[in-house]
Formats: structure tokens, sequence, C-alpha cells
């Protein structure tokens, strides 16, 4: 009976020694848990904060924007084109537009208009976004100031794009910033692609020189060397023929400098007023530039000004671009 109390005593010491471990591995387990998801939570928090430099510009993304502002067409049907237009809550410029292509039509049409031309400080101010990717020209001294969009919680990457590798970046970065890395490397592929494919069928022509033609008043407004729309034609096989003119994207040069450079072709800028058709008629009724032999034989392309601008539809302004300059090889 002895052996039986002694050994029922040792089997509850043995119990209860056991539960007061298991209840002190159970509480180290909990305490240890809780401390990996409050350094997971951490971690997450940090992995969200992403940096970019933005053209010598360092900008910070917390988290990934909700509301986003896309400010110029070429800006929107990026956004369109990567599958994030539903993230858009306006969008501006669309005076410089003839429209989105038609595989990006119906998002580009559904996303509301903030402004029809540059976007206004209030608008942008009261639109509620906490995020704008925007061209370059909409911000400055007589546009938006991004250090003050930034106390309405508004961050901004600019578009501003010299080279080809530099848009890819752009496209890679906002792909980074809201979670769709693969779509963008996917897009940024097949632009090189195809690109690479122009560039193969034009390798053995002689360049087309282009005599870029946006408007006419008091001399031709063109395009110079550093502008987006230069690298472009290069691209297609052409040649701007300002090109040596590198202080200014943007440069008006005189008729009778024009008619000197001898283009092959003019590459007239489709937007909103005056129509292309306008355009030709001045410049075959300008004594200056009807006497190009361009114009005797109505060498003229034209491009959608928003086909341009650096964004999604370089490929396509390429191909586009090609074909008018080479209608033999396309």
């Amino acid at each position: 009976m002895k052996k039986k109390v002694i050994a029922g005593l040792l089997s509850v010491a043995m119990v209860a020694s056991f539960g007061m471990t298991g209840c002190g591995s159970g509480a180290d387990s909990a305490a240890s848990k809780e401390t990996s998801a409050s350094e997971e939570t951490a971690e997450s928090k940090e992995a969200e904060t992403l940096t970019f430099d933005n053209y010598g510009r360092e900008i910070t993304v917390n988290g990934t924007p909700e509301k986003v502002l896309t400010l110029g067409p070429n800006c929107t049907e990026l956004f369109c084109a990567l599958g994030l237009n539903d993230l858009v809550i306006g969008n501006s410029l669309n005076n410089h537009s003839r429209g989105a292509l038609p595989e990006y039509k119906e998002a580009y049409d559904a996303i509301p208009e903030l402004n029809h031309s540059s976007a206004t400080r209030e608008a942008v101010q009261t639109s509620g976004a906490d995020f704008i990717y925007g061209l370059d020209w909409e911000f400055g001294d007589e546009g938006l100031n991004t250090e003050e969009l930034e106390q309405f919680g508004i961050t901004t990457y600019m578009n501003a794009a010299s080279t080809l590798e530099e848009q890819y970046q752009e496209i890679r970065d906002i792909g980074k910033i809201f979670k769709v890395e693969d779509r963008a490397e996917e897009f940024v592929k097949d632009q090189q692609e195809r690109i690479a494919k122009v560039e193969e069928t034009v390798k053995d022509q002689d360049p087309v020189k282009v005599l870029v033609y946006d408007s006419g008043n008091d001399g031709v407004f063109t395009c110079g060397g550093t502008n987006f729309e230069t690298l472009l034609i290069k691209e297609a096989g052409g040649k701007n023929i300002f090109d040596d003119q590198t202080e200014k994207q943007w440069i008006t040069v005189s008729y009778e400098e024009a008619i000197a450079r001898e283009p092959d072709v003019i590459l007239i800028h489709d937007y909103d007023s005056p129509s292309v058709e306008e355009k030709i008629e001045e410049i075959k009724s300008n004594p200056v530039l009807s006497q190009l032999d361009c114009v005797k034989n109505e060498r003229f392309a034209t491009i959608e000004l928003e086909s341009v601008l650096a964004g999604d539809r370089m490929a396509y302004t390429v191909e586009k671009l090609a074909a008018d300059f080479y209608p033999d090889l396309f």
C-alpha cells in the first residue's frame, strides 16, 4: 500500500513538473512567435519603402500608391499598358492627344479628366491623389511644385526620358512601385524586340533627312537634338536635320535655314489645332518652304504628338516612321 502511495505521489510530482515545464515552453514559444511577427511586420514595412533616383531627384515611395494622377497622354497610356488604369483618378493634357491606341482606348476613355490641358495647382492639390506620374514640363516655375506637392502627401515621379534606356528604366520603376515587375519587364522586352527588328530592316539604307514641323509662325517650330523625337527618328532610319541644335529640346528656326538643310521628308505633328491638313497648306503656300523638292513631291509624314513623347509608344512610333521613310521596305 505504501509503495502505491509513493508511486502515486511521484507520478503527481512528475506531471506537475512536466506541466510547469510545458507551460514555460509554451509561453516562450508564444513570445518568440510574437517577436518574430513583430520583426516580419517591421521588415514588411521596410520593404514597402522604396527609393528612386528620378533624374537627380531622390523620391521615396511608402507603400503602394492607390490614387494616381497621370499628367500627359503618354503617361496615362503607359498605365493602361501596364494594367494600372484602375488606379488612375485623373489625367491631363488630352489636348495634345488624338486618342489612345485601339488596344488601350476603352481603359483610357474610362479615366476621369483632371484638366483637358495642363493640370492646375488647385485641381491637383484637391484631387486626393497620393502619386503623380507626369511629363516634366508640367512642373517648374510656371507649373507644379514637387516640394509643395509632398506637403499634400503626393509623391511625384517625373517622365523625362531622353534615351530609350531611360524610358525603359521608368517603366521598370513604375512596375516596382506598383508591384507589376514581371508585366513591366515583358513590356520592355516587347519594345526592344520590335525596335531591333526595324533597325535590322533599315540598317543598309541611307538615312532619310527629316524636318520636324510642329507649327509655323515666323519660322518653323521644331525639335532639337536632345529631344526624344530625334532619337525615335534615328531608330526608324531617319536623321533630324536639326539634331546639331542641342541647347533646347524645342527650337524655332528660320524658313531659310530649314530649306538650306534640304530635308527629304517633312514630319508633321498631329494634335488639336491646327489640323494636319491646315499645316500642309501652310507649308505649300509658304514662299520659302514651297521651294523644297519634298514639298513639290508631297513627301509628308504625320505622327500624333503623344507618339513622339517618351512613354509606351516607342516601338509603335519607330515602326510607323520607318514605314513612312521607307515605304518600299514595309
